[in-house]
């Protein structure tokens, strides 16, 4: 009863917090729109780069990302975000997300190195399955990790796996009903599994845009979705990591 209780309260507190910033801070939405174009710009020049273009591509797409996590820090303790945070953003968070990308690089190495033994057994999409949940599971607040706490690549790695074993209930709960909702408003236009299966979501593309009027409107309604989705998440883990069960309900009797 107590579990309930703490969630329905916390999430309330949240839900009218992330509508209030998420209002205040509209422009996020278009942040996918600069993202994707960003990408593709990136793909088509990789080439020019030759033997380093993987190197240029995980420090670029690195960047974007650092770009996204500093904005939503912005949002989360000043309030709002503008333009020269904007600018601003695509450096803070460049190095630690870089590192963390490589850590997940060794990781997928070690996987494939002995996938062949396990895969033999249980098959290719069963594997992948297995993989793309323990992803979720375990690093699913890794983004909220790498921008409020002040750790090195490693640590925010294991703070991550130690948070989601102390809040695993306050954290999933919420984060998979937005989830359901996401993909329903879609009507399944946006493939969910990649967004389960990825550590850092920073955009969505905008790939279906140009395939039917129906599919631009569910690339709007989408990015304001993924928009207050994230939003929501930073004020989630705020809390989670700041206190703890019996404190939060403690203090919702004064």
């Amino acid at each position: 009863m107590e579990i309930l209780r703490d969630l329905f309260y916390t999430n309330r507190s949240i839900s009218k917090k992330a509508l209030m910033s998420m209002a205040k801070n509209w422009p996020i939405i278009f942040t996918g729109l600069f993202y994707s174009i960003a990408t593709i710009i990136l793909l088509m020049s990789l080439s020019a780069f030759w033997i380093l273009g993987g190197l240029v591509w995980i420090i670029a797409t690195s960047a974007l990302i650092s770009n996204y996590l500093y904005l939503l820090n912005t949002i989360l303790n000043r309030g709002y975000f503008n333009f020269q945070d904007f600018k601003d953003g695509f450096a803070p968070y460049l190095r630690k997300v870089w590192s963390i990308l490589f850590i997940g690089y060794v990781a997928n190495l070690i996987i494939g190195f002995i996938s062949p033994m396990i895969v033999s057994s249980i098959g290719p999409s069963a594997f992948s399955l297995i993989i793309a949940f323990l992803t979720f599971i375990f690093f699913n607040p890794i983004p909220e990790t790498t921008y409020q706490k002040y750790y090195g690549p490693w640590e925010t790695v294991t703070y991550t796996i130690n948070f989601v074993k102390d809040n695993w209930i306050e954290w999933f709960v919420p984060n998979i009903i937005l989830l359901v909702i996401f993909y329903f408003i879609t009507g399944g236009y946006i493939n969910i599994f990649g967004i389960i299966s990825n550590v850092f979501n920073y955009f969505i593309s905008f790939s279906t845009m140009f395939t039917s009027i129906r599919g631009l409107l569910a690339y709007f309604i989408v990015q304001v979705w993924f928009s207050y989705f994230m939003i929501y998440r930073a004020y989630l883990f705020e809390t989670l990591s700041t206190s703890n069960r019996r404190k939060r309900l403690f203090m919702r009797e004064f």
